[in-house]
């Protein structure tokens, strides 16, 4: 399995160290961002394989950095790992272009989703 490049954006440091903790054997490369308004120029500069997106964030939340990425990237790939266990927000993410939306209380199930699709 190729290993790939990915990009974590969580406003909670911690967060993003556990996230990485459990993804980092996957990944060639793990960049990550602390709000959604730092996405599109680190996304440009690195063209990540995954985006695990936070939901709550301070300046830019993740449904609207999804819809900004998507716009400027059609073919970027975006996983919400969200606190959230929420159907209306499971559907706001899938409508901005979520390709998954998993819990942080299962981060198990964000690594599995990351190997099922290795590119």
């Amino acid at each position: 399995m190729e290993k790939m490049s990915i990009l974590i954006v969580d406003d909670s440091a911690p967060m993003r160290r556990m996230i990485r903790s459990f993804v980092k054997d996957l990944a060639a490369e793990i960049q990550e961002c602390g709000d959604g308004a730092e996405v599109l120029p680190v996304y440009a500069a690195q063209r990540p394989d995954w985006v695990l997106m936070d939901i709550t964030m301070k300046q830019t939340d993740g449904l609207t950095a999804t819809r900004q990425l998507l716009a400027q990237w059609p073919l970027a790939h975006v996983v919400i790992v969200t606190n959230y266990d929420d159907d209306m927000l499971r559907e706001q993410a899938r409508q901005a272009g979520a390709q998954g939306y998993i819990l942080k209380e299962n981060l198990l199930e964000v690594r599995r989703f990351l190997a099922s699709r290795a590119v």
